[in-house]
């Protein structure tokens, strides 16, 4: 079936999905292979250095000629020098987080780039409509990794309501039920980062894959409240310690150092109990490790599962 919105008009692809760019998980092959079956991949730039990223954005284009994107972490020490690198590189698409790209937008526009900002809430997608971007991502709170404090269904009206460019649901989204009830939002598409996790391109070490699908409904806990910078992860042994010290008043340095490293120890080196394991909370309806090109189809089959059903309700 084909479900095309402005979304898919505006980023040159067959199906209103993209991939998040998820840090050490979102690599060239994973952000190809989801680009080639119909949705948009992004590649995830963390806090890689620019040569890096140059080496993933070139890796990708031998692997497919169509739409991809990059994701633009601005907490990353080397943020500006990754811009620098996506212009250079024409890079299609870019999808920023963990800051304002306002003052980048120009420079994307003029080299006919499309920006896609993630916003958590109603005033900073105002902020960011007007600073020129094409599209939101309404990221809520049950999804993986950095999280807002409001949930994907109250988010995502209100932003929808607040702004004319396209918005993009994530958190919380698995199959074409979900991406159904995204547009019935009034959102444009679904980012989906979990899921893609376990897509047999995805490149992290299989024992995090294996964490992912043994995961129960309630296994994932939100770590870093007290610094401002909450992170949902499955729960785990590196997990207790970081909420005992923040139980016991720790400070945001030595949580900061307590937590350096720990998503590298879980994606490359497979540490799934003392590395960190971000993860969503639809982590436990992944089942297995599959092509992306089969997930993104069996997205589509269930939406149309859903449509049917809803169809039936209005005879």
């Amino acid at each position: 079936m084909t479900i095309r919105t402005r979304l898919c008009d505006m980023l040159g692809i067959e199906y209103p999905i993209i991939q998040g760019g998820m840090a050490w998980v979102a690599t060239a092959e994973l952000a190809a292979a989801v680009s080639e079956a119909g949705g948009l991949g992004v590649i995830g730039a963390g806090s890689a250095p620019p040569h890096v990223v140059r080496n993933e954005i070139r890796k990708a284009r031998a692997l497919t000629s169509k739409p991809f994107g990059v994701n633009v972490y601005f907490m990353s020490p080397f943020a500006a020098e990754v811009i620098d690198v996506l212009v250079e590189e024409g890079v299609p698409v870019v999808t920023t987080g963990a800051g304002n790209p306002g003052k980048y937008v120009p420079r994307f526009k003029d080299a006919r780039m499309k920006v896609l900002a993630l916003v958590a809430s109603v005033n900073l997608a105002k902020r960011l409509e007007r600073s020129g971007v094409d599209g939101l991502v309404a990221e809520g709170m049950e999804c993986g990794g950095h999280i807002g404090d409001i949930a994907t269904m109250p988010l995502v009206p209100q932003i929808v309501d607040a702004v004319d460019i396209p918005v993009v649901a994530a958190g919380g989204i698995f199959d074409g039920r979900g991406l159904v009830a995204a547009l019935a939002l009034g959102a444009s598409g679904v980012q989906m980062g979990t899921r893609f996790v376990c897509a047999s391109e995805c490149t992290v070490h299989p024992n995090y894959k294996q964490v992912v699908i043994k995961a129960r409904d309630r296994d994932t806990v939100v770590t870093g409240r007290t610094t401002g910078h909450p992170v949902r992860v499955l729960e785990n042994k590196f997990a207790r310690e970081f909420l005992a010290a923040e139980a016991k008043g720790a400070g945001v340095q030595e949580l900061e150092a307590l937590g350096t490293g720990r998503l590298r120890a879980a994606t490359v080196d497979g540490d799934v109990e003392n590395g960190s394991v971000m993860a969503g909370q639809i982590a436990s309806m992944v089942r297995r490790v599959e092509p992306a090109r089969e997930i993104i189809q069996d997205i589509m089959a269930t939406a149309e599962e859903a449509l049917s059903r809803l169809r039936k309700l209005n005879p």
